[in-house]
């Protein structure tokens, strides 16, 4: 189906404005009230002692949801693509659950599960903190985080097929050895994307770290609870938008490595 140019002309008109106005626009107000008191304030801003600790606590939990999700998210798509077993559709639903389910959903049911009077409330009577804490937080993340590995490794798994995987055993290389040196080195570049989209998505992680956490500043506050509860809870909005622009930042970065890895995948 040919369009005339004047069609083709009005989509690109319509999706650039629909973008500006959804995207651009308060992007261009939060970065304006930032730094219209200079970039020393907003230093002075981001250098207090709880919005350190607040990226110091998003960092750590993307230090460790990371890892996890990269060796669960494998093992679960080569096991999905390899495998042939009863219960292989129930995986699959239970792998996009999270895109399903609302994120207090996730928090609410994670204090069933692991609150004082939840079904595993046993570990807090022995010491050991879940809910209203870092465990909880780590918990909440993974779960919404879950998807992205194994959706992006998946195809490409499919793609590849099995022949170098059985030519590589036929000739002698045991299971480990034709995963290190066949089948990761061909799932690289979706891998990567994976883990960047992980990483995005825990660093602005909100509705279901906010239900499991204490709010604590320096305690269990991440950047996404500090702009939450400097802007409600402090009425502090210079404050909100300069950790909101900490954390625009962050995006950002990691935006910009998901383009740079994915044309070099493109001209791989």
């Amino acid at each position: 189906m040919k369009t005339s140019t004047g069609a083709r002309l009005g989509l690109r008109t319509i999706a650039l404005g629909y973008l500006v106005l959804l995207i651009a626009v308060p992007i261009v107000l939060i970065l304006v009230r930032t730094f219209g008191e200079g970039i020393g304030a907003f230093l002075e801003s981001i250098r207090t002692p709880a919005a350190i600790s607040a990226l110091n606590l998003s960092l750590l939990i993307v230090a460790i949801v990371v890892p996890l999700n990269v060796l669960f998210g494998v093992a679960t798509a080569l096991a999905l693509v390899r495998g042939r077993f009863r219960g292989r559709g129930v995986i699959q639903a239970v792998v996009d659950l999270p895109f399903a389910v609302s994120p207090i959903v996730v928090g609410v049911s994670l204090i069933l599960l692991w609150g004082a009077d939840g079904w595993f409330g046993g570990l807090e009577r022995l010491g050991f903190k879940v809910i209203f804490g870092l465990p909880g937080m780590v918990i909440a993340t993974l779960f919404v985080t879950l998807p992205f590995v194994v959706r992006e490794v998946e195809p490409v798994l499919h793609e590849i097929g099995t022949e170098q995987e059985q030519a590589a055993s036929t000739l002698g290389a045991s299971t480990w050895q034709t995963f290190w040196r066949i089948t990761l080195p061909a799932i690289r570049w979706g891998l990567t994307y994976g883990v960047v989209l992980t990483i995005a998505r825990a660093l602005g992680e909100f509705g279901a770290v906010i239900m499991v956490s204490s709010g604590f500043p320096g305690v269990s506050q991440t950047l996404t609870l500090l702009v939450h509860s400097r802007y409600i809870d402090d009425h502090n909005t210079y404050g909100a938008y300069a950790a909101a622009t900490l954390l625009m930042g962050l995006a950002v970065v990691t935006l910009l490595g998901m383009t740079a890895l994915d044309r070099k995948r493109r001209t791989t």
